[in-house]
């Protein structure tokens, strides 16, 4: 195909031929002629289907006595009970950890913020706000997720866009998509390619938008030269996301290999969720999280990224029952304890909808047919809180779950026990189990070496 470009952009024109000359990589096919006679690889060269990472992120953690049965010692057997008992028919796909600590070396716990800043960047904050590392699943997607048309997808049912736990520092931390209608536009709007169908075409506008990009890239290093220290070491972050968004696009002039499982979805209608920027009722964050959670796994199913975040509740909880104006936050620290239950009644409601919200997640990739077996059996999603019991602000024995199989690299259904360990040990197992070429993870009294062998193959 031939575009004419005006030729007053003569730079445009130049990289044109290199972007209709260069040398293209198609990926290998995932349909069933092109796997091994189980399923599990790619025939020709013995390649396993491709893994994919995704983190998922519900707020005030669980309540005590009432989620998991406390165990002493790892094994198989989590120990679902009341509260996350819709869990129960996942629990082969599942790991549970419980007992891990995070040491701060003196630091502040900055509420609700500390907990999953540790978590995921392995390093406790110095001051409210503070990213102070990348997020894992960035280490995991600079690993797995360079080849695709989006290197993340971070989306949000709690519609706080703002809300997003993935980033590479403190000032690049994305904002989450919120709005199914536009996430769907995003996803499967004029600029997708169906990557099973026989025809394809460049799009004009993609290869216009990447020759852009190379000039800013270009005009880029100079400018780099002409300013201090700190700018540059700022900008540098910030050209790293340009030329990510310059890769993708990339992507997007080669023909996609074909992909079994891809299914474009209906696209979602006006309606109730039209205001989910506002209204922030339990009810329809969970509406919103199954329209949310059909667009993202099927983008991850037609392999438009294999880095994928959905955030269920915010950190700070910002989501109410209808008809009572106390927040699940506040409810945390203003409810009063039921004397015969035990817990704070309409606290443990919003804590048993977050598990309920998470079950269907899992049970989402689960039906996703892949070889033979399912989205889920190739994926590896961390699931985590920012606090153990929100009433008062724990972080140690903060809850996190493991789901999916990762292509076979990880052993599931167990409850692993941490008996005081740095709860980085989650973190640095993670990464291992992903590819990430690792030996240590972590900060001061955070970092260990130690990942956990019980689960890895």
């Amino acid at each position: 195909m031939t575009v004419l470009l005006p030729r007053q952009t003569p730079r445009r024109a130049a990289l044109r031929g290199l972007l209709g000359g260069g040398a293209v990589t198609l990926a290998l096919p995932f349909l069933d002629a092109h796997l091994n006679n189980n399923g599990t690889a790619l025939a020709a060269t013995g390649a396993p289907l491709p893994l994919r990472f995704g983190t998922w992120y519900w707020g005030m953690g669980h309540t005590p006595g009432h989620a998991i049965v406390e165990k002493r010692e790892t094994g198989l057997g989590i120990g679902f009970i009341e509260e996350t008992e819709a869990l129960k028919p996942y629990e082969s796909w599942l790991n549970h950890f419980s007992g891990f600590n995070m040491p701060l070396d003196g630091r502040q716990n900055y509420t609700h913020f500390t907990g999953w800043v540790v978590n995921r960047t392995g390093s406790a904050p110095t001051r409210q706000g503070e990213i102070p590392a990348p997020t894992l699943d960035l280490l995991v997607g600079d690993v797995i997720g360079k080849n695709t048309r989006f290197r993340t997808l971070d989306v949000s049912a709690a519609g706080i866009a703002r809300e997003n736990y993935s980033a590479r520092g403190t000032n690049s931390r994305p904002a989450a998509e919120v709005d199914p209608i536009r996430l769907y536009a995003r996803l499967f709007g004029p600029e997708f390619v169906d990557p099973n169908l026989a025809e394809f075409k460049p799009d004009p506008r993609i290869m216009v938008r990447k020759s852009v990009l190379s000039a800013v890239m270009e005009d880029s290093k100079a400018y780099m030269q002409s300013i201090g220290t700190a700018d540059a070491a700022r900008l540098d972050e910030y050209f790293t996301s340009v030329r990510s968004v310059e890769n993708q696009l990339a992507l997007q002039l080669e023909k996609p290999a074909p992909k079994e499982a891809c299914l474009i979805p209906e696209k979602p209608v006006q309606g109730e969720l039209d205001n989910i920027a506002t209204a922030r009722e339990i009810g329809i964050v969970n509406e919103t999280h199954k329209v949310l959670t059909k667009l993202l796994l099927m983008a991850v199913a037609c392999d438009q990224t294999r880095i994928f975040n959905m955030v269920f509740t915010d950190n700070f909880a910002n989501v109410r029952k209808k008809g009572e104006s106390y927040t699940h936050h506040l409810l945390t620290h203003e409810e009063v304890i039921d004397p015969v239950l035990g817990y704070q009644p309409l606290t443990y409601f919003f804590n048993k909808s977050c598990m309920d919200g998470w079950a269907h997640y899992i049970g989402e990739m689960a039906k996703i047919k892949e070889g033979d077996g399912t989205l889920l059996d190739n994926c590896l999603v961390f699931a985590s809180s920012e606090t153990n019991y929100a009433r008062v602000h724990t972080i140690d024995g903060v809850p996190v779950y493991l789901a999916g199989k990762a292509g076979g690299r990880i052993k599931t259904g167990y409850h692993v026990v941490g008996g005081g360990d740095p709860i980085t040990r989650i973190g640095l197992t993670v990464q291992k189990i992903m590819g990430v070429q690792v030996e240590k993870w972590g900060t001061n009294s955070l970092q260990t070496s130690k990942a956990i062998g019980e689960i890895m193959v």
